[in-house]
């Protein structure tokens, strides 16, 4: 995850604070959220960094304030990542927070998912909180090369969308789906919401 550079813990603490005030302004997260911005949405999405592998080219869908993908960026600056977003003003968010953090291994495209050009280009296609996993297969498997990885943050109902929409799966390309739990014994302490359920779905075809 972070580990024990400064300068990470810093940039993370950095979008924290801009979550925690501009985002909150802007709509994007609601005011409840604050205390848990660093456990459940920050540390909760940098996770998911175990499973990705290095120099990976990583888009993340439907990325709202940004999540998971700037903490990934921030926790691994060996991948390239691109946040692919619809919204006009999230999108002005988004590069107001890579510009002030100057995340070079950032890219910020105002787009929905079925618009990304070129469509199989990425070795992980990461999203959280977007749409039910069968939905999110037919948005996301096509923007993954083929032996690229879908990886979906989930709750506690992964098995069960697995098992409902394995159709859907198929049906965009998927292989079988992997349940994964990420940060596992990282922290300590049960105010962060880690460790992360990621489903995980390989594209075969």
């Amino acid at each position: 995850m972070f580990g024990s550079d400064e300068q990470r813990i810093a940039l993370a603490e950095g979008y924290v604070a801009i979550l925690a005030t501009t985002g909150i302004e802007r709509g994007l997260i609601g005011p409840r959220e604050v205390p848990r911005l660093w456990g459940r949405h920050v540390l909760g999405s940098a996770v998911i960094e175990e499973l990705i592998p290095e120099k990976a080219d990583v888009l993340d869908v439907g990325s709202g304030g940004g999540l998971p993908g700037i903490p990934l960026a921030i926790a691994r600056p060996d991948l390239l990542v691109t946040l692919v977003e619809p919204m006009q003003r999230r999108v002005d968010f988004l590069r107001e927070v890579v510009d002030e953090l100057d995340l070079v291994n950032v890219e910020v495209l105002r787009a929905r998912a079925e618009e990304v050009d070129p469509q199989g280009r990425a070795d992980v296609v990461v999203s959280r909180a977007v749409a039910p996993l069968g939905r999110l297969a037919g948005l996301c498997l096509p923007l993954a090369r083929v032996g690229g990885v879908m990886m979906a943050v989930k709750g506690q109902s992964a098995g069960e969308e697995i098992e409902r929409d394995a159709r859907e799966i198929k049906r965009a390309g998927g292989g079988p789906a992997s349940i994964s739990v990420c940060g596992e014994g990282k922290l300590a302490e049960p105010v962060f919401t880690v460790p992360a359920t990621v489903v995980s779905i390989e594209r075969v075809r």
